[in-house]
């Protein structure tokens, strides 16, 4: 397995192109690990617990692990809900 792909927010923060370039590395690569910068945490002053929340959220991902300032995140599978043929079906005797 190829290793992760790292991005680092740093001052400007979570921003609109920050989360479009998170969802197309998780697309391909299925896996990326996020890094705090400390500019972003001194800026911000979030713990890092909230930030990997609201990106898992924002992004649909998992969170894997945090470790120190580095979040890691795996997309999640799409589940494609399959309708049951039989579900209307009555039970016979």
């Amino acid at each position: 397995m190829s290793e992760p792909v790292i991005i680092r927010i740093g001052k400007k923060g979570i921003t609109n192109s920050l989360l479009n370039e998170l969802k197309e590395v998780l697309k391909k690569r299925k896996i990326v690990k996020v890094k705090l910068l400390r500019n972003f945490r001194e800026t911000y002053e979030i713990d890092r617990w909230k930030v990997a929340d609201l990106l898992s959220k924002k992004l649909g991902a998992k969170v894997v692990e945090i470790r120190g300032f580095t979040i890691i995140l795996r997309q999640t599978k799409e589940r494609v809900s399959t309708p049951l043929k039989d579900r209307n079906r009555k039970f016979q005797q």
